[in-house]
């Protein structure tokens, strides 16, 4: 099984929207789709902080 592309994981995407989605709508899918792919890969780095630790900063505001 070969691993998808970015450029494959956004043609699916694009894909999945309606007929009649707009081109905001499709921007909105890829930028939601790459955001979560960059907290993937923070957190395999582990660069990333916990739920609790997250709202200990916002505490700090």
């Amino acid at each position: 099984m070969q691993a998808h592309t970015i450029k494959q994981e956004a043609l699916d995407a694009i894909q999945q929207l309606p007929d009649d989605a707009n081109t905001e709508e499709m921007m909105y899918r890829l930028y939601v789709l790459e955001n979560i792919r960059r907290g993937q890969q923070d957190a395999a780095k582990g660069d990333s902080q916990t739920a609790e630790e997250m709202l200990q900063d916002i505490q700090t505001w």
